[in-house]
């Protein structure tokens, strides 16, 4: 059974491989998210993450959270679309998972449009 947890080593956490991402990666958008990958082939295959709730639109800390808390669950739970041996044997994946809507919106419409995400990214690969 595979194991569904979030290890400090599946969240990206390097600047230089941040910045990277943000000038050189693909996006889109899947309402409520703007998310960035960027592929690299690498001998490692590894896919890395970054979540981010800004504080443009939710101002009130305790919100920020819960949204960020709702899209780790999310992901940790659907991770394996993107971990396929077709998927990470043809690179090393960074991606930034942006909350950009307004609303406060429940774990279902969160876990649906993550979900489109991973098979989005995983179709391009």
């Amino acid at each position: 059974m595979p194991r569904n947890g979030l290890p400090r080593n599946e969240r990206l956490r390097s600047l230089g491989a941040i910045r990277r991402l943000f000038d050189s990666g693909q996006s889109g958008f899947v309402f409520p998210f703007r998310y960035v990958w960027y592929a690299e082939p690498d001998t490692e295959t590894s896919v890395e993450v970054l979540f981010s709730v800004p504080k443009k639109f939710h101002k009130r800390a305790n919100k920020r959270n819960l949204l960020r808390r709702r899209t780790k669950e999310a992901y940790r739970l659907r991770k394996q679309i993107l971990h396929t041996p077709a998927a990470t044997a043809a690179a090393n994946i960074d991606m930034a998972l942006i909350y950009s809507s307004k609303e406060l919106l429940s774990y279902k419409t969160i876990e649906h449009a993550l979900r489109r995400i991973l098979e989005q990214v995983s179709a391009q690969l």
